[in-house]
C-alpha cells in the first residue's frame, strides 16, 4: 500500500497524519511519500518521520519528493493539504478586502478571500487529479484544502477520480459542545448535515436524550461561550443557534463571515470578539514559526515522538478500508439527492458509512428550512467561484463575490468590482491567465 501526502511541508498537519496512520498497526507496512515544492520544509517534515519510524522500529518505507508525478504513480491514497502563494497570497485576500471595509477573520471559505482560494487551487487540484486519473486511477483521494466545498465541487464535476472532502469542525464542535453541556464526549451522540463549515447538529444527545434543551438552558449564562480571550470566544455561534434553532460546525470567527450580521462594521467585531485581518495574519505567522521550532526541536532531542491519534477522519478511513471495520464519519461529497432542499449537484457534508468496499454517504432529506436558506446563501457564491476557476473567468469571479453576504452587506457593486480588479493585479502571479 502506497499513501501519498501533497503539502508535507505543513508541518503540523503533516506530523498529525503520519502519526495517526502510523497508530494503527495494520497500517505500518507500507509507503509513505511525501510531496512539497518546498524542498526545506519538505526535508523537515521528512526527518520527524523517519525519526518516528526510527524510534519504533517500524517497517516502514519513506519516500520524499518535490516530484509529484513520482509521488502518485502506484499510490493507493491521496491526501491534499496544500497552499498556494503561501501566507503572501492568504494576507491579500484580508488585507485588500479590508481596505474596503470587508473585515474577514480568516477568509479561506467564502467571500473575498474564499474565491480566491479557490481561484489559486482549484487549477493546481484538477492537474492533481489528471495526474491521479493517469498514474493511481483506481485512488482516493482525500482532500484537506480549503475552500472545501469548492475544490470538491470541481474534483466531483471535472474530474473521475474518487474522492472525500475532510474537515475536522464536526469533531472539534461536538467536543466543545461536550464541555458546554458538562458531558463526558463518549457519551455525546449527533447526527449533522450541511456544508462544509457550516453543518448543522441536526440531532444533539447526552446519553440518548435530546441534549438541545439543556444547551439553552446553559447558554443563559453567557461567561459560558463569551471568553476574554477572542480566539476562544463563541458569542457568533451562540446567536446563530438561538436565532435559528439549531448549532453550527465551524467557529464563531468562521461563522461570522458567511452572513451578513456580524462584521459589517469596525464596532461589531469589539461586540462579537472577532479578530480581523491584522490578528488572523499575526496569528498565523506566530503559529507558522512555533510549529517550525516545534519539530526542530523534536528532532533534535532524544525524546520518544507519542503515536497519539488525534480527531482527523484521515487514518480511520484508510483503516476502515484496508481492514473492514466500519465506522461512521462526515465527509464532503457531491449532493446527489443526499439533502434535497439544497441544489443537486452542489458539494455537501453529510454523515458517510465506510467500510471495505469504501465511502458510502447517508441520505439526510431536507435540513430545516432556515438551515437550508443560510446554506443556499453560500452555495451560491460557490457554484459562481467554481466556474470562474475552470474557466478563468474575472466576471464570474466578480459575481461570486457580488453575491456573498457579508460583502454585500458592505459594498456597492462599483466598490466590489474595484476590490475585485485590485485583488487581481496583486495576486496576478499566483493566479495565472485570467480574461
Amino acid at each position: 500500500m502506497k499513501i501519498v501526502l501533497i503539502g508535507a511541508g505543513s508541518h503540523v498537519f503533516a506530523r498529525r497524519l503520519i502519526t495517526d496512520i502510523l497508530s494503527y498497526p495494520e497500517l505500518r507496512d507500507f509507503t509513505i511519500s511525501l510531496v512539497d515544492i518546498d524542498k526545506e520544509a519538505l526535508d523537515l517534515t521528512a526527518a520527524l518521520a523517519r525519526k518516528i519510524i526510527g524510534q519504533y522500529g517500524f517497517k516502514t518505507k519513506l519516500e520524499a519528493t518535490t516530484n509529484r508525478r513520482v509521488a502518485l504513480d502506484g499510490a493507493d491514497y491521496v491526501i491534499v493539504s496544500i497552499r498556494v502563494g503561501g501566507l503572501d497570497a492568504a494576507r491579500l485576500d484580508v488585507e485588500i478586502p479590508a481596505k474596503y471595509g470587508v473585515y474577514q477573520g480568516i477568509g479561506d471559505t467564502v467571500g473575498p478571500g474564499g474565491v480566491f482560494y479557490a481561484l489559486r487551487h482549484i487549477p493546481v487540484l484538477l492537474e492533481i487529479c489528471h495526474d491521479m486519473e493517469e498514474l493511481c486511477p483506481d485512488a482516493l483521494l482525500i482532500n484537506y484544502t480549503n475552500p472545501m466545498a469548492m475544490l470538491c465541487w470541481a474534483i466531483n464535476d471535472y474530474s473521475k477520480v474518487k474522492s472525500i472532502g475532510l474537515c475536522h469542525s464536526v469533531q472539534g464542535t461536538a467536543a466543545q459542545l461536550a464541555k458546554y453541556l458538562g458531558a463526558p464526549l463518549d457519551e455525546i451522540s449527533y447526527w449533522v448535515a450541511g456544508i462544509n463549515h457550516m453543518a448543522w447538529f441536526l440531532e444533539l444527545k447526552w446519553k440518548g436524550r435530546d441534549a438541545y434543551p439543556l444547551l439553552r438552558e446553559k447558554f443563559k449564562d453567557p461567561s459560558i461561550y463569551s471568553s476574554a480571550d477572542w480566539t476562544e470566544a463563541d458569542i457568533v455561534r451562540v446567536e446563530i443557534f438561538k436565532a435559528f434553532g439549531y448549532f453550527n460546525t465551524e467557529s464563531s470567527q468562521h461563522m461570522s463571515e458567511y452572513v451578513p450580521y456580524f462584521r459589517k462594521r469596525l464596532e461589531l467585531l469589539k461586540k462579537y470578539r472577532l479578530i480581523g485581518p491584522s490578528e488572523r495574519m499575526k496569528i498565523l505567522e506566530r503559529r507558522h514559526r512555533e510549529r517550525e521550532e516545534e519539530i526542530r526541536r523534536l528532532i533534535r532531542s532524544d525524546e520518544k515522538i507519542p503515536l497519539k491519534r488525534s480527531r482527523e477522519y484521515c487514518s480511520a478511513i484508510i483503516y476502515s478500508i484496508e481492514t473492514g471495520t466500519p465506522i461512521r464519519i462526515n465527509g464532503n461529497v457531491k449532493n446527489n439527492g443526499l439533502i434535497t432542499n439544497l441544489p443537486q449537484g452542489c458539494c455537501v457534508e453529510v454523515p458517510c458509512l465506510i467500510d471495505k468496499s469504501g465511502i458510502h454517504p447517508c441520505y439526510v432529506g431536507d435540513l430545516p428550512p432556515q438551515c437550508a436558506a443560510l446554506n443556499r446563501t453560500n452555495i451560491n457564491v460557490q457554484e459562481l467561484a467554481v466556474l470562474a476557476a475552470v474557466e478563468r473567468d474575472k466576471t464570474l469571479a466578480f459575481q461570486a463575490i457580488l453575491l456573498d453576504p457579508l460583502t454585500s452587506a458592505v459594498l456597492t457593486i462599483d466598490e466590489t468590482r474595484r476590490m475585485v480588479d485590485e485583488m487581481f493585479k496583486a495576486e496576478a502571479k499566483y493566479l495565472g491567465n485570467f480574461k
